[in-house]
């Protein structure tokens, strides 16, 4: 683990504080309960605006806080830890990303210190089947006189339901697999056309499959190049991944925690069950995993503040790293708690389902195997 800055360990304890006072699993479970049509509450998206993290990593010019990825992942894993559910990885890092890499000076200054205040909730809207794969995108733009014409659907999209900023993927040109020929698009999400179905996930969160009816999007909406979209998309998604992989940390870091606690006072046959050698070796092993995938994460991070041109490769790292620790994680915080933590009473399936979703999102492990193999040429 690196060393924090000053600014940084007084942001993460005010982070961290933040997130026991108001934003707990606790609150995540009535947050369950509640059933809200976003898949959070208000006023918890309310304060983490209020505490300035939905513009942390966008310029002060834009209204932003204009801090590094470093110390985002500081803050998202505080996030993690209290499973605190908001559209920050997803509009706070990938759609404010999307703008920054890829947007004109005018279209920055209309979107960003909406994004940075949370007037807007943005989203990117990239997959449409059930794997990741950015470049088999087929919703298909057609020019129009007025610019251009979207039809096609894209499922499981983050905060798909809050959004109202909805950055589009679609194809221009090519065939689905071709790299060229995908454009992106910045859709106004009550433009006429645009149609959603909030998905029913295990981590209670606001997915939605978004249909796209002959939407008409002008050449002012254009972000990046026509046709050579796809290296922008590439690079918003490694912020994506490595934003989601800091807040996975987090999940996982708490329920090592949380397990590792009730080893050393859940007594069975007169002692400990920590000190049972086998239970031992486990969470020795965990933590050992633990430490490997935060290695990884913050290498992620500090990839893209240093502008590494290994950055694929490193995300790709990261996501399969803390994705193998979180996913044996949260198994063994089932195993090991024994049958209290079947139940929903207990807190510890909302770590393992949260946990799934996490992994599966912005491309799964055996995704980013793959690309990780590819940048090494094997």
């Amino acid at each position: 683990m690196s060393v924090l800055t000053e600014e940084q360990t007084i942001l993460k304890d005010q982070v961290s504080n933040w997130v026991r006072d108001e934003a707990s699993v606790t609150r995540f479970r009535q947050m369950r309960d509640s059933n809200p049509d976003f898949g959070f509450e208000s006023g918890t998206w309310n304060s983490i605006c209020d505490l300035g993290l939905a513009g942390l990593l966008i310029p002060e010019a834009y209204g932003g806080s204009g801090m590094d990825f470093k110390t985002l992942g500081v803050v998202l894993e505080q996030l993690g830890r209290g499973l605190t559910a908001s559209p920050l990885v997803a509009s706070g890092v990938v759609g404010a990303s999307a703008v920054l890499l890829g947007g004109s000076e005018d279209q920055k200054r209309q979107w960003l210190p909406r994004i940075a205040s949370g007037e807007v909730v943005a989203t990117l809207a990239v997959d449409e089947k059930a794997r990741h794969g950015p470049e088999y995108t087929a919703l298909a733009a057609s020019r129009e006189e007025s610019g251009f014409l979207l039809k096609g659907g894209k499922c499981f999209v983050p905060e798909g339901m809050a959004a109202n900023l909805l950055i589009v993927a679609a194809r221009t040109g090519g065939q689905p697999g071709d790299h060229g020929g995908i454009t992106l698009f910045l859709v106004d999400g009550e433009a006429t056309g645009v149609e959603r179905t909030r998905l029913s996930l295990v981590d209670h969160r606001g997915h939605a499959d978004i249909e796209f009816s002959d939407v008409v999007v002008s050449d002012g909406n254009i972000l990046g190049t026509v046709d050579q979209g796809f290296e922008l998309l590439d690079k918003v998604l490694d912020r994506g991944r490595a934003a989601l992989s800091a807040e996975m940390l987090g999940i996982g870091a708490e329920a090592f925690d949380r397990t590792l606690e009730y080893l050393k006072t859940r007594e069975q046959f007169g002692q400990m069950i920590g000190s049972f050698q086998a239970l031992g070796h486990r969470a020795a092993t965990h933590f050992m995993d633990m430490e490997f995938a935060r290695s990884s994460v913050e290498g992620a991070l500090e990839g893209i503040d240093l502008g590494s041109e290994d950055l694929a490769k490193l995300c790709s790292l990261a996501k399969c790293q803390v994705g193998d620790f979180l996913y044996n994680m949260s198994n063994d915080m089932i195993q090991m708690h024994g049958g209290i933590g079947m139940t929903d009473e207990f807190d510890a399936g909302f770590f393992l389902k949260r946990a799934r979703v996490a992994e599966a999102t912005y491309g799964n492990r055996a995704f980013h195997l793959d690309r990780y193999i590819a940048t090494e040429g094997i």
